[in-house]
């Protein structure tokens, strides 16, 4: 008796430590959830089953799903936008991925709701490149990049975009106004 309570407890563990691994809202390197950098395009109806995909500039008589799509739950709720490398080809594996749904997050906490004090606090800041009205900060070793609004900048820095910003100069409190994930193609 004893024995078969301890292989129970032993299976129930094994099954549960597996099924961490399987997060389907685990942002890591190189994958979010079930999604990674080496699925083609015509493989996101089968990733996706269980969920709605609309196809943003659908392609007449197309063999598989190309081009931009958008995922939603069955529910309504928008959970990622998923764009590939070439439009127009099924095979072309996914290069940007925008993430709607607060679920999806990094294993240190990091997701769409975060502010920046969150990533500086759990990540190395790679660059800071400003445009016209966002700056866009990309992280160290990672496949995330984050877009804040310069609306929530300090004045002096909202109308420059030539200003280099600083990591100094970006409030702990400012929010995302993009969460992105970016692979290469090549990789």
């Amino acid at each position: 008796m004893k024995k078969t309570l301890f292989l129970g407890a032993l299976l129930t563990l094994l099954f549960v430590q597996c099924g961490k691994d399987n997060d389907p809202f685990l942002i890591k390197q190189g994958a979010i959830g079930n999604l990674t950098k080496d699925v083609q395009m015509k493989q996101i109806d089968s990733i996706f089953a269980q969920d709605s995909i609309v196809r943003l500039n659908p392609i007449a008589d197309a063999l598989g799903t190309q081009g931009e799509v958008e995922i939603y739950e069955k529910g309504g709720k928008k959970l990622l936008l998923l764009s590939p490398d070439n439009e127009s080809d099924p095979t072309s594996v996914i290069t940007n991925v925008q993430v709607f749904d607060e679920r999806y997050e990094t294993d240190k906490g990091l997701n769409m709701n975060s502010t920046f004090k969150t990533v500086k606090e759990n990540y190395t800041i790679a660059d800071i490149e400003s445009t016209i009205n966002s700056v866009v900060v990309f992280l160290e070793n990672s496949d995330i990049f984050i877009t804040i609004d310069k609306k929530q900048l300090p004045e002096n820095l909202r109308y420059d975009s030539n200003a280099k910003i600083e990591v100094t100069q970006i409030p702990d409190e400012a929010t995302f106004k993009y969460f992105m994930i970016g692979w290469d193609a090549e990789d």
